[in-house]
């Protein structure tokens, strides 16, 4: 790998940590507020409501203009969306601005990499990427949970330079401005991603064009045998991973009698085993068995039902390692395919945007679910159990029909079976 692809992932690794500090900032201005529970995975919502409404238009975007300027806009208005919450903007609204540059920085930060990387590294780069991106989600919600702590947040806000008044008086703004710094350095990495040379296409003005090449897109990428199954995969997953994250939240609070803080913390488990799963997955499995990994995210699933029975802290641990690992297993290969199939198909922007668009409007529908499954009063045991038994039931269907579509023909055949 070159010096380029590390400059890509720090880029991404800031905006990343970024992205997930400011969502338990965020759930915390909410309690604040005294906002109903039920609001806190509508942050999710609002932020992914971008990624659906505009994928038309961003893949387009990303594919108009070399990455790295791609990324450096994206980050600018995730900036934006960071500063309207600290001028007392509605978390919600706030949050949906953030996520407006962050579905503007997908097509381009995954795109970048089938025009920068061979086929056979694909695999291995989104080890990296998905690793370094949970290592992101980790230090993301800890840096999170330690900013809110009482203690750390008197500690920070005491703090004062000599002869200059700050005017940040509130814990809310002083995470804000650690917050916006993060996402600060990260647009000052994109300056530094090399041109891939790639030929650009002009950004088409008339957005009904637009629409028509993205659903042209869009159904290419599901009749394609192998696309339907990694794009099947990877809308389950990401629409699971983001319900699972307030999941463990509520579910902390309800078994384990933990606050926020600490309940971020175990967000930080999670992502753990995500990230083992994801190196293991560079390191072990190639584009041709990157199908062998489906039947783990039935195995995800199962795990997730067992969190009903675990009372104790140090038991809950290994356990969300263990359906962290098997995650990050099965999804990066999964990712990767993807890439490889749309990148062939449609080229890199408008195929990322097309899984953005189903990865997205999976987490809206889900996230959505769980928002009015709880405003209903239903116990988060019941919760968990009809959540893990839908991402099992749902996987083996996934499984059922790529069996069937290889006695139809061997596509699996045709990849490549090597690492580097």
């Amino acid at each position: 790998m070159s010096l380029g692809f590390y400059i890509i992932m720090a880029a991404q690794f800031f905006s990343a940590l970024a992205d997930n500090a400011l969502l338990i900032a965020a759930i915390a201005i909410l309690r604040d507020m005294h906002a109903p529970v039920a609001y806190e995975p509508l942050l999710k919502t609002f932020f992914t409501v971008s990624y659906v409404l505009l994928a038309a238009f961003v893949g387009a975007f990303a594919d108009s203009m070399p990455k790295w300027r791609v990324m450096f806009i994206s980050n600018g208005i995730k900036i934006v969306g960071c500063g309207l919450m600290f001028f007392n903007v509605h978390p919600l609204i706030a949050y949906a601005v953030v996520g407006l540059g962050a579905a503007a920085y997908s097509p381009a930060k995954y795109g970048i990499l089938t025009e920068y990387l061979p086929h056979r590294l694909l695999v291995i780069a989104n080890g990296w990427i998905e690793g370094l991106t949970v290592v992101a989600i980790i230090l993301g919600v800890l840096i999170g949970g330690l900013l809110i702590k009482p203690d750390i947040a008197a500690m920070l806000l005491a703090f004062d330079f000599p002869g200059i008044e700050t005017g940040i008086d509130t814990v809310a703004e002083m995470n804000l401005l650690v917050i916006g710094l993060l996402y600060l350095i990260a647009a000052l990495f994109n300056l530094y991603i090399p041109d891939t040379g790639v030929d650009h296409k002009p950004l088409k003005k008339n957005p009904l064009y637009l629409l028509h090449e993205f659903n042209h897109c869009l159904k290419l990428l599901w009749r394609d045998r192998l696309g339907q199954i990694s794009l099947a995969v990877t809308t389950l997953f990401w629409g699971a991973g983001a319900t699972l994250q307030f999941i463990v939240i509520e579910w902390a609070k309800e078994a384990l009698n933990l606050d926020l803080s600490k309940a971020s913390m175990l967000q930080g488990v999670v992502a753990i085993g995500v990230a083992l799963g994801a190196v293991l997955a560079a390191r072990f499995i190639t584009l041709r068995k990157s199908v062998r990994v489906i039947p783990l995210g039935i195995a995800m699933g199962v795990g997730v039902l067992v969190m009903i029975v675990v009372r104790d802290t140090w038991a809950a641990m290994p356990l969300l390692v263990i359906v962290g690992i098997l995650s990050g297993f099965f999804v990066v290969p999964m990712n990767a395919l993807l890439q490889h199939r749309g990148h062939i198909l449609m080229g890199a922007g408008h195929s990322i945007a097309v899984q953005n668009f189903n990865e997205n409007l999976s987490i809206l529908v889900m996230t959505g679910i769980y928002s009015l499954l709880l405003k209903a009063g239903l116990h988060i045991y019941w919760v968990i159990v009809l959540f893990g038994l839908f991402v099992s039931g749902m996987m083996w269907l996934v499984k059922r029909r790529h069996e069937a579509n290889q006695r139809i023909h061997d596509d699996v055949s045709h990849l490549e079976d090597v690492r580097n």
